[in-house]
């Protein structure tokens, strides 16, 4: 069994020319442009991980009766590889998005991809592509989004654990998750749905997940709000997460407040670093229980002076508002400064301490960061 398989990288002979290339990395939206190679690795139940490879960029073949066609057999990271000044490339705690994807396939019963081989694949990939990973400019927050995911391949009617499975790296050179910037954003109170329930895969970062935010996320835009608030699924009035980010609550004498990781809610790499970095900064950092009577009534009277959400793709975003089809509960209240530094002054310290580590502004005292190239 080669539990440490030697990574066979096969250039692809026709890569993006460079012209075209330039012009994404100027403007490079989010999640809309790939690379021209991707990691693969292979997995069977006799063979174990077998076959490491770099090749080009491509449509994977599936057999229509492929597991994670019919069964979601399905799980996935997301980070981020990051130009420092002096051209190197870094990314951020991989051994965590390494661990919780090992936690995932335990979920949803699939062979974990052991520490070094996610760790080397990634590498592979920005060794290659390194040339998609935008410039470090002044200010700037663009970055190579990288996409380790795992799959069930086997082709079979039954409801069973797949006995083979491919895991992939891809990578997507992005700017700004939310296209307006670092704005507060509004956030839509979901009544009609729930993102996950006790005893289910929220922890899990897998599609099904995601898939099920959907629908809430539609309704939140019809609403006007960029992200959606589920509650949780029994008592319908615990804060849980957004669709596909953790959140904060900073009280007006300057302790910060999280839901806890109960088993609902996805254990996220960002949050688990602001914890450590609030609690660095001064601030009394709580993972309990809030409810959402807790916040709209914190928010109204001024207990609670700011919120956020975090997550990898969008770093650290001020919340604006809660809304639901009665009430809108605005954070700050309505005569709110437009300068964030005033307005969000626990966010915008913590986003520009967290980003500076990331970009390598700023020393690494926690030896958080991990080099590629």
């Amino acid at each position: 069994m080669a539990d440490r398989p030697e990574f066979v990288v096969a250039p692809t002979e026709s890569p993006a020319p460079e012209a075209d290339r330039l012009k994404v990395l100027e403007d490079p939206g989010f999640g809309v442009h790939f690379t021209d190679h991707m990691a693969v690795v292979d997995h069977t139940t006799a063979d174990g991980w077998h076959n490491g490879r770099v090749v080009q960029y491509a449509p994977i073949a599936l057999d229509p009766a492929a597991c994670v066609l019919h069964y979601a057999q399905e799980i996935f990271e997301g980070m981020k590889a990051y130009r420092h000044a002096d051209g190197s490339i870094w990314t951020f705690r991989p051994e965590k998005n390494a661990a919780r994807l090992q936690r995932s396939a335990r979920r949803l019963a699939m062979p974990e991809v052991p520490e070094e081989i996610f760790l080397e694949a990634i590498r592979q990939l920005a060794q290659i592509d390194q040339a998609w990973v935008p410039e470090a400019a002044e200010g700037s927050e663009t970055s190579l989004y990288l996409r380790p995911f795992q799959i069930g391949t086997e082709a079979f009617l039954g409801v069973r654990p797949s006995q083979a499975s491919q895991f992939y790296v891809i990578a997507s050179p992005s700017g700004p998750y939310f296209p307006s910037g670092v704005k507060p954003v509004d956030i839509w109170v979901s009544r009609n749905y729930h993102r996950a329930g006790f005893g289910g895969t929220g922890f899990a970062k897998c599609g099904g997940n995601y898939a099920a935010s959907l629908a809430a996320q539609v309704e939140a835009g019809e609403h006007g709000c960029a992200q959606v608030l589920f509650l949780d699924d029994r008592e319908e009035k615990w804060v849980e997460e957004l669709g596909g980010m953790n959140l904060f609550f900073v009280f007006s004498d300057g302790s910060i407040v999280t839901p806890p990781t109960s088993g609902t809610i996805l254990e996220g790499v960002t949050r688990m670093s602001l914890v450590e970095l609030g609690r660095d900064a001064g601030h009394e950092v709580t993972e309990r229980p809030i409810s959402l009577d807790e916040v709209t009534t914190g928010i109204a009277d001024g207990t609670i002076t700011e919120v956020f959400a975090c997550g990898t793709a969008a770093v650290i975003t001020p919340v604006g508002s809660f809304r639901t089809e009665e009430d809108t509960w605005t954070v700050g209240g309505e005569g709110r400064s437009e300068d964030l530094d005033e307005s969000y002054p626990v966010t915008m310290t913590l986003r520009r301490t967290l980003t500076d580590i990331q970009y390598g502004r700023a020393e690494d005292t926690k030896g958080w960061m991990h080099r590629l190239v």
